[in-house]
């Protein structure tokens, strides 16, 4: 009686174990080839390059939230810049503080470095944008002429001018060498938070609360299209590099297979209604949307590659986009507080991040 039906009971379970086992070696087999297709740690080329957490180093040094962070174009060190007034300058291969540039009266709100890397530009709440010679890390000129904060400042590639933004709704156009504002562009209604300058230098794509983006032509100062797609302050703008026509293209023909290839020039925006955007600029329509993030976007740039869009955001993450799949490809948990910036480095395996919590971080790519 008691050993009735025990050996069908036995069989079945060796059945169940059998075919669990067998599962579980197609499972493995199937691990592997993706692992072996997978790109492996030595051969990953720098396209594919993603930051990685943990953060290398975490840099403390600052007493208010991070405005900026930028790397050196040519020098293996980064600069950030603060709502404590102050700029400093470390080395994010050592994790080591180097210095503070101290002029400012107020709160740093941007940074920028012509291409050479030689002189550095800062602007500033105090309403001023100061020149430093990044050689002797003094100040060579204070650029008056903004009637409000301003927001926003970036060298033109092509020559010896700076381009400037402002909460008195303006864009201004300096001369370098004199310190002379040569140019001003009014059109926005609000607050101009962004003014980024094209890889060509002759067009301007300008960011405002009053939820719009405006293209600028530098030579003759008029406004050549206004994008309304977002429906919140802008945060920031950035342009496409050149690498990046060949992806946007087979982004835009992923969509749409009739589409014809575009040659831009492409931009790429980032609002407080959580989306980030691409543009076409030559026909001023937007023609990808990334949808992720839980807050405010801060910041969203192009990857060295062309290939993804790296953004920063309120909801104290980085996030790494396959724009061409419309999809958040990793996310990572950045700071205790909202990521107000980020910079990728354009050649070696770096991005950095500053943050309200005071605090710049340096990750590694791989």
């Amino acid at each position: 009686k008691k050993f009735n039906g025990l050996l069908e009971k036995k069989w079945t379970s060796v059945l169940r174990l059998q075919k669990k086992v067998m599962d579980l070696e197609s499972k493995v087999t199937e691990t592997v080839k993706e692992y072996e297709g997978g790109p492996t740690k030595r051969e990953r080329s720098a396209d594919n390059w993603i930051p990685r957490p943990p953060e290398r180093y975490c840099l403390t040094g600052h007493r208010m939230p991070i405005s900026r962070v930028i790397f050196h174009p040519v020098y293996n060190v980064m600069v950030s810049a603060s709502e404590d007034g102050s700029i400093k300058v470390w080395d994010y291969e050592s994790g080591d503080f180097e210095r503070t540039l101290k002029g400012h009266t107020d709160a740093v709100n941007d940074i920028a470095f012509e291409s050479s890397g030689k002189t550095l530009a800062s602007c500033s709440s105090d309403l001023t944008i100061r020149l430093w010679d990044f050689v002797g890390f003094e100040c060579i000129k204070t650029m008056h002429g903004h009637d409000h904060t301003v927001s926003s400042v970036q060298f033109v590639p092509t020559g010896d001018f700076l381009v400037s933004a402002s909460r008195d709704k303006s864009i201004k156009v300096w001369e370098v060498s004199t310190g002379y504002c040569t140019k001003t562009l009014v059109g926005h209604r609000e607050w101009v938070r962004v003014a980024a300058v094209s890889p060509d230098g002759k067009l301007i794509a300008s960011g405002s609360n009053d939820h719009t983006i405006r293209i600028w032509e530098i030579a003759t100062k008029e406004c050549k299209v206004e994008l309304r797609e977002h429906d919140h302050v802008v945060e920031c703008v950035s342009w496409a590099p050149e690498v990046c026509t060949s992806h946007i293209n087979e982004a835009i023909q992923a969509e749409n297979p009739r589409a014809g290839k575009s040659e831009g020039p492409f931009l790429v925006s980032g609002s407080r209604d959580k989306t980030i955007k691409v543009y076409d600029v030559s026909t001023g329509s937007c023609i990808i949307s990334l949808i992720g993030h839980d807050n405010w976007v801060r910041q969203a740039i192009f990857h060295p590659s062309g290939k993804m869009i790296v953004s920063c955001a309120d909801d104290k993450t980085l996030r790494v986009w396959d724009f061409k799949n419309r999809r958040c490809t990793k996310t990572i948990a950045a700071h205790e507080h909202f990521v107000t910036c980020l910079d990728f480095h354009k050649s070696s395996p770096y991005v950095i991040t500053g943050s309200v919590d005071q605090l710049c971080k340096v990750w590694e790519c791989r």
